[in-house]
Formats: C-alpha cells, structure tokens, sequence
C-alpha cells in the first residue's frame, strides 16, 4: 500500500525586507530608545501611533524621523 503524498507549500518569498539599523530613504519613521521600528508615508499618522505608544509605555523615548530633512522631532 502506498503512504498518501503530502505536498508542501510553496515558500512565500520575502516582500519588502526592511533593516532597523538603516535610517529610511523616504517617508516618516517612529525611532524608539533609539532604534527604527515602524515607516509611515504621512507624518500626522507617525505622530498619531508615536503618542498612543507613549501613552501606553511613558517610559519610552519617542522620535520621529522625516527621511527628507534626516531631522528627528522628539514626541512628549
């Protein structure tokens, strides 16, 4: 008798693989304690998530990077 074949999965290929160590070429990016975490296109949405978080965790040091000026604008 024949064992029955399981075939696997096709492996996903990875989209858009995206370091934390590398600053973002474009768009806005939430840094906490120092590190990137999270890419926005728009700045009210990087300030909105950068204050919920900050709300939750006040222990935190939140920036916010604009890729275009490499300025960073501190959340308090």
């Amino acid at each position: 008798m024949k064992k029955p074949r399981f075939d696997l999965p096709e492996e996903q290929q990875p989209t858009n693989i995206q370091r934390a160590d590398i600053a973002p070429a474009n768009g806005y990016a939430m840094v906490v304690d120092g590190h990137f975490k999270t890419q926005y296109a728009n700045a009210e949405g990087a300030n909105k998530a950068g204050q919920d978080l900050l709300a939750l965790f006040p222990m935190l040091q939140i920036e916010i990077y604009d890729a275009s000026t490499k300025a960073r604008t501190l959340i308090k």
